[in-house]
């Protein structure tokens, strides 16, 4: 790109940059900022566009390669030379999961970190079209729900990115038109990252075919975020834990999934397609009984009606000494009957009255009841109430 090209680079990025800016309005921003081409740019063109004052270069250490605090180190001393503030954070990354995973999630929960900390406006990302054009085949390989097309999204609570639109050839143009230090990352080039095989062998691959893959691709993502917007306008109610699912399933499917994603996300919880399948399918089951299904780190569980995530067992309550008489209170086991007040003294197991009650099973196995020690008749019971003919001065803690 010749020197007219790079001039028109600058004024593109930095125009784009001004954009979102001008979205949010004045305050302090973050950039973050690994050393790399598009990065790189976008640090010089928020300087450039907020000035040096109102801008933070965050720098994200994964420590995962022998250079990597000397790359952090030169960002930081080239973003102070201009005058703005910087960060540099240092996260461990997981060794257990994808290094590609794990140090996207260390990396986001450092810039949240340092949003809260300083309180900034915004943080902008240097994603480009090309990155959301690999995002969006990557989704695909790996057998993405519609929503995963959507791909990168331009806002996302605290984080911006304005180069979604931009090529690599423009900020390309731009590294070269402001002479700006570019750092290396050897990462770009291992091939045991999903991304850059994708990068690298699949995307070259799928061009002969295609040569405009990564416009369709890109163009793929915001037709189905159109889509997906529809969608969200009737998911959006339901959206949220717990969730009554005889409601839900009068909903059309991609209604209903898009639901339980909703309230999934809502509650930071990680999933994919395969999982929403399965608990749509408990979403539409009869309303009795309980069942769950696992996820990564959390169990969604349809306990009759409702869908839910899992609980805890409640909290063990210190013992009770009733107000009088020879009274003692136990947890409930198996086996156990009473004459409930709602029965008009007709005995029947607890676990059956816990049934009809709909009482979640987590929650039947910590009740209380509490026994007359003299004949051994329970005369209250947890999420029961009082048996039939007893005082109501006997319950020992009231219904929550």
């Amino acid at each position: 790109m010749g020197t007219t090209g790079q001039r028109d680079a600058v004024g593109t990025l930095r125009a784009a940059v001004n954009a979102a800016i001008g979205e949010v309005g004045p305050g302090l921003y973050g950039i973050a900022c690994s050393g790399g081409v598009d990065s790189m740019a976008l640090a010089d063109a928020a300087i450039a566009v907020a000035g040096p004052a109102n801008i933070v270069v965050v720098t994200i250490d994964h420590g995962l390669q022998p250079t990597s605090a000397f790359v952090a180190e030169g960002v930081a001393t080239w973003a102070k030379e201009q005058g703005a503030m910087t960060v540099v954070r240092r996260v461990v990354v997981d060794g257990r999961a994808s290094v590609e995973a794990a140090a996207r999630t260390a990396r986001y929960a450092a810039f949240e970190a340092v949003v809260e900390e300083l309180g900034l406006a915004a943080v902008l990302l240097a994603h480009t079209h090309r990155d959301q054009a690999e995002t969006v085949l990557m989704r695909i390989v790996r057998g993405t729900g519609p929503a995963g097309l959507t791909g990168m999204a331009v806002r996302r609570g605290a984080f911006m990115r304005p180069l979604l639109d931009l090529t690599r050839a423009e900020t390309e143009a731009y590294v070269l038109a402001r002479h700006l230090p570019i750092w290396d990352d050897p990462m770009n080039r291992d091939q045991a990252i999903t991304r850059v095989r994708v990068r690298e062998q699949l995307l070259p691959q799928v061009r002969t075919e295609n040569p405009a893959i990564d416009d369709a691709l890109v163009r793929l993502a915001s037709t189905t975020r159109e889509w997906l917007d529809v969608i969200d306008t009737y998911a959006a109610p339901f959206g949220l834990f717990p969730i009554v699912c005889t409601a839900l399933a009068k909903e059309p499917p991609a209604v209903r999934k898009r639901a339980v994603a909703l309230a999934l996300e809502r509650a930071g919880i990680g999933y994919d397609a395969a999982h929403l399948e399965a608990i749509d399918r408990i979403v539409l089951l009869p309303d009795h009984g309980e069942v769950a299904i696992d996820l990564p780190g959390a169990r969604v569980v349809r306990s009759y009606a409702r869908l839910d995530l899992g609980r805890e067992p409640e909290p063990h309550r210190e013992a009770f000494t009733p107000p009088s008489g020879p009274y003692v209170i136990r947890r409930y086991t198996a086996g156990d009957r009473m004459r409930p007040a709602r029965l008009k003294g007709r005995s029947r197991k607890l676990s059956d009255l816990y049934i009809d009650l709909k009482v979640p099973r987590e929650n039947r196995a910590g009740a209380h009841v509490m026994v007359r020690t003299t004949d051994h008749a329970i005369v209250w019971a947890e999420h029961v109430g009082i048996a039939h003919g007893e005082s109501p001065d006997l319950v020992p803690y009231p219904a929550e």
